[in-house]
């Protein structure tokens, strides 16, 4: 569904992803979670409504591919998973809190699809950057389970590299919001979480 909307898109820009080798930065002023729920404009636009998050990068992970595109991450040859990475001030939100909005943005008992979205690059998907991380995204899909009448199938799987999409998926649903599919799919999922009081009503990153 999403790949229709984009297809003229697509035919229009050749960008190049840039690839980030697997790194902490400074953990006492900034951490790196690294989430997948299925698309990643989606993803983007719910994290970016989270005070204490710094930025949100829309990309690809979890495959086997140096560098893909986004037309090659779609046939499913590639492996990657849409992640959306983000950068947060642990002082003002933990990983563990970021988790527990992950749960509440996407169904992570969908196999490979969230919706309309079918295909492996929608699975659901934590890669944790070190053994701390990965022991509290094993604890939160634990916790998260009694809240699912089916099986979580979300993979927790070990970092590797983190490939930026192109540049006109960064920010999709801000820039492009009266686009169908953002008013279909994406503009729903925000209303409820911010009538949860899970998200702020506008983007909490900076921008500048």
């Amino acid at each position: 569904m999403k790949y229709v909307f984009i297809t003229a898109v697509l035919s229009a820009l050749a960008a190049v992803a840039r690839a980030e080798p697997p790194h902490l930065m400074d953990t006492n002023r900034v951490e790196i979670a690294d989430l997948g729920g299925g698309c990643f404009w989606c993803m983007e636009a719910v994290f970016e409504r989270l005070p204490g998050v710094i930025s949100v990068t829309s990309g690809f992970a979890g495959g086997h591919t140096a560098n893909p595109t986004y037309q090659e991450v779609c046939t499913e040859t590639t492996g990657h998973a849409e992640v959306t990475q983000i950068e947060f001030d642990p002082r003002k939100i933990s990983y563990a809190q970021l988790l527990h909005v992950f749960w509440q943005a996407h169904d992570p008992t969908t196999l490979n699809r969230q919706g309309a979205d079918e295909g492996t690059q929608y699975r659901s998907i934590i890669l944790y950057r070190d053994d701390r991380q990965k022991t509290i995204a094993e604890q939160s899909r634990a916790g998260a389970q009694t809240n699912f009448s089916h099986p979580i199938v979300t993979q927790i799987v070990p970092f590797t590299t983190f490939y930026k999409a192109e540049d006109y998926h960064q920010e999709y649903y801000d820039h492009n919001s009266s686009a169908p599919y953002c008013e279909i799919v994406i503009a729903p999922k925000l209303h409820k979480l911010e009538k949860e009081k899970v998200i702020q009503t506008t983007p909490q990153t900076d921008r500048e």
